[in-house]
């Protein structure tokens, strides 16, 4: 007699009650397959059938942790699949796959950071470059002195209007005088012993030597003529003017560097305004200046109001350069600060507005320009020298040089020693 309903046997699969029958009795709970894991045991006589009934396979008891009788059957329960799936249980699969290699993102992005900053060095080096205007041919100089040690630069403040709106003029007070005059001239000397920055009096008393003409290439003799400095420029451009100053000094001008009114105030606007302590109160109408005593941040059009001031000062143009001094130096100090080199907000406009406006000589390299730069900043912070040239009186109206200081003073910027000489 089997216990089991009918239809599970064996002999009567196909008269049962199962699926596919015809029978109107309900159906039984089906078997589900069950899922042996491990290696399929070898054939040969299995357990004796426990007293099921025909037809039913032999039910394994449990009798450890991972299946039934120690075959290897898996219920699933200890996976986190119930019904096969080979045992692989939830989060397997991502403990599978191989740890992320740190090593090598690193190193590609560290390539990659590299490059970029390559590229784009690079990239604004040659675009600094090509906007440099090296229009100034020293080699029309003639009968020139010999070169010393270290580096002399000539830098000039000029005039020019070029570019100006009538507007522009009338705000930073240039007034619209054509062509364009020389407003400030100083040399800075570089060297293993520190800066030196010199500044010249537009009144000056000068010797015209014979020159060649920048433009003509005729020579014209010296005829021992006499006049302000300034004049130089004026007669004959920076040629004239770098061969007025090596005659009546004997030092060789190695570069020559010049900044209109433009260019130095967009210079200032574009690096935020130049700090600066003012040391009286200040007031002239004919460069725009109103100032208090004090330190104060100066923009553009009030930056070149205070370097061109000279009738407000008790000693006028020796007055005027020393603020040209103090303010080119703040200038450089200010631009070669981290907030401006390392902002490329900053830096690119700062350098654009400077390079489009700086006039330099053909020989003239933007590691020059740099090194000019890094050594006005020398003299702000104090590791330099800054002063006037040495003056005796004066003639005919003019500033006469100091000439036993005048000497002395270029024998030591020629041998690179530290200066002595003092100026006024």
């Amino acid at each position: 007699m089997n216990d089991w309903p009918e239809g599970w046997s064996g002999d009567n699969r196909g008269s049962g009650y199962g699926r596919g029958s015809a029978s109107a009795r309900p159906e039984s709970a089906r078997v589900m397959r069950q899922v042996r894991r491990g290696a399929t045991p070898p054939p040969g006589p299995g357990p004796s059938a426990p007293p099921y009934g025909a037809g039913v396979p032999q039910q394994p008891s449990y009798t450890d942790g991972q299946g039934y009788g120690g075959d290897g059957y898996d219920s699933g329960y200890n996976t986190g699949q119930v019904y096969g799936g080979g045992g692989r249980g939830p989060g397997r699969q991502d403990r599978d796959r191989p740890a992320p290699n740190w090593r090598r993102r690193i190193k590609w992005t560290a390539i990659t950071v590299v490059t970029v900053l390559v590229v784009t060095t690079v990239g604004t080096y040659f675009w600094a470059d090509s906007k440099l205007n090296r229009e100034v041919d020293l080699s029309k100089v003639i009968e020139r002195p010999e070169a010393g040690e270290g580096t002399n630069y000539l830098i000039v403040g000029s005039d020019s209007r070029e570019g100006m709106t009538d507007e522009q003029k009338k705000d930073l007070h240039t007034g619209s005088a054509e062509g364009k005059r020389t407003d400030s001239m100083m040399i800075l000397h570089t060297g293993d012993n520190g800066s030196t920055l010199i500044s010249l009096p537009r009144d000056s008393d000068v010797e015209i030597p014979s020159f060649v003409g920048s433009e003509s290439g005729k020579k014209y003799p010296g005829t021992g003529r006499h006049t302000k400095l300034n004049a130089a420029y004026a007669e004959d451009g920076p040629e004239l003017l770098v061969r007025t100053i090596e005659h009546n000094t004997g030092l060789r001008l190695d570069h020559y560097v010049e900044i209109g009114f433009a260019g130095f105030a967009n210079i200032v606007d574009a690096v935020g305004g130049v700090e600066i302590d003012i040391p009286q109160d200040i007031k002239d109408k004919k460069s725009g200046a109103d100032f208090k005593k004090g330190k104060q941040t100066l923009d553009g059009q009030e930056s070149l109001a205070f370097v061109r001031t000279r009738y407000a000062l008790p000693g006028s143009d020796l007055d005027r350069t020393k603020n040209q001094q103090k303010f080119l130096s703040a200038l450089a100090s200010q631009v070669a600060t981290p907030s401006t080199v390392l902002n490329p907000f900053k830096l690119y406009p700062t350098m654009g507005a400077g390079l489009d406006s700086l006039i330099v000589d053909k020989d003239m390299g933007l590691f020059d320009l740099a090194s000019m730069f890094w050594a006005m900043k020398s003299v702000s912070g104090g590791d330099g020298t800054s002063m006037n040239m040495p003056v005796s009186g004066s003639v005919g109206g003019n500033l006469k040089w100091d000439d036993a200081k005048v000497k002395k003073l270029v024998e030591e910027l020629k041998n690179d020693e530290k200066v002595t000489v003092s100026g006024n």
